[in-house]
């Protein structure tokens, strides 16, 4: 029977070759949930630790909305306009509204993009809409260096001195900072070059703490922490979305609490209890937007590691419809292959700042630990299949009866949406 992977703005049909074994891991279903705008409305009724958001908008002159770039799919054409709504309704003039795209570092969102992202052609024309520049120096206003672990925090001064600031996004497993949405919205979204080099330097990123669904002493979510603390209030609006990129859950209010509320109800969908390890793995890298570029596709190599046994076979889909990635991310798999991963990391450790995205070939160092990586795409040029560092593969039922033959096991573990789904070892989910 042939399994339907998340690849590109579709699926990818996967036969598997005779005598294989086929586990398939995934999401268990979500429970019935109201209509959109009835959970949009209900969240801003009914806030975490908060007030309502039409009675916060009261008495506020301005206000900044942050919403993810164009690599997470936010449903922001169900929430941003009735969010705006309430805030215009409650007294901020629209002219004093900023939609601002949390880039980090990734490039900007313009043009037809930029309106897909938002989603509402009323939001463009009646607020300010505008992307982050982390290497702009004039656009950040340097609140100091936190307690923990130093990190000097320079955050987008249109956020910071705005009068309601609201971070917006999705909360699913991330593969470094536990899960996304709320605080990292902040940190790495609207923060300087340096705020984000040095808490994805080696020191942080080299931390086994530092990995999917974990925020028990997790370096990144406490320096996160500590961000939200010293920009002052903020709340959040957190969404969760199932496999058709419906909404299945959404929560209003203080940015940390409301945030962990999301958390708690995703859990319980995402890390999946398998009980096992298994010799070879198929996975993808969870459809368009995140398996537009090589540089994202790393996150798909790292989730499933926890049931891939030592020496095994991880086989990842990823359509690459925009290439490798950036500039600075082909540079650093250029260091990679030619220095190998042992003094790549070594060089790593020597720096207090990071490269530009050179922690997503760092990450990847973990998969080329565990085993052997192959990787079937269509979007990607000999140049670039030559930096991946990975072996690439052209016919995926091929790959995986090798991996049979090769490890003697004809069990394989499958998992169609990528790392929206952790797979766990344990019978149990901690």
């Amino acid at each position: 029977m042939p399994i339907e992977m998340l690849y590109g703005k579709g699926h990818l049909r996967l036969e598997l070759p005779q005598g294989a074994v086929p586990h398939l891991i995934e999401k268990p279903p979500f429970p019935a949930t109201e209509p959109p705008a009835q959970q949009i409305g209900a969240a801003f009724a009914a806030p975490v630790a908060a007030a309502p958001l039409a009675r916060l908008a009261q008495g506020r002159t301005s206000a900044c909305i942050l919403i993810c770039d164009i690599t997470r799919p936010v449903p922001n054409h169900l929430f941003l306009r009735p969010m705006i709504e309430t805030m215009i309704a409650g007294g901020i003039p629209a002219g004093h509204i900023t939609v601002l795209v949390a880039t980090g570092l990734h490039r900007p969102n313009e043009g037809a993009e930029l309106a897909a992202l938002v989603g509402d052609p009323w939001v463009l024309e009646t607020v300010t809409v505008a992307n982050h520049f982390a290497m702009n120096d004039d656009d950040h206003v340097d609140l100091g260096t936190t307690t923990g672990r130093g990190v000097p925090v320079k955050i987008d001064r249109r956020f910071v001195e705005a009068d309601l600031r609201i971070a917006t996004g999705l909360v699913e497993p991330h593969f470094m900072a536990g899960y996304s949405g709320g605080r990292k919205v902040i940190a790495p979204g609207v923060a300087h070059h340096e705020t984000i080099r040095t808490f994805h330097s080696a020191r942080f990123m080299e931390d086994p703490n530092a990995r999917e669904c974990n925020l028990h002493a997790n370096p990144l979510h406490e320096e996160q922490l500590e961000i939200v603390r010293m920009v002052g209030e903020v709340y959040a609006l957190n969404t969760v979305i199932d496999d058709r990129r419906n909404l299945v859950f959404a929560s209003f209010g203080e940015i940390v609490e409301s945030h962990l509320a999301a958390v708690k109800f995703v859990r319980g969908f995402t890390e999946i209890p398998v009980g096992r390890t298994f010799s070879t793995v198929v996975t993808s890298s969870a459809g368009y937007p995140l398996d537009q570029t090589y540089y994202q596709t790393v996150k798909g190599m790292v989730t499933p590691l926890d049931i891939l046994k030592p020496g095994g076979t991880l086989i990842i889909a990823s359509h690459c419809g925009e290439g490798i990635g950036s500039a600075h991310f082909r540079a650093a798999q250029q260091r990679l292959v030619a220095m190998g991963p042992d003094a790549f990391r070594d060089s790593l450790l020597q720096k207090a700042l990071a490269d530009v995205d050179e922690w997503q070939t760092e990450m990847q160092l973990k998969p080329m630990r565990a085993g052997r990586i192959q990787l079937f795409t269509e979007g990607l040029s000999a140049d670039d299949l030559a930096v991946t560092g990975v072996e690439p593969i052209t016919d995926l039922a091929a790959a995986i009866a090798a991996s049979i033959a090769a490890h003697g096991d004809p069990d394989v573990a499958v998992i169609p949406e990528g790392p929206y789904v952790v797979p766990l070892s344990a019978a149990t989910a901690a």
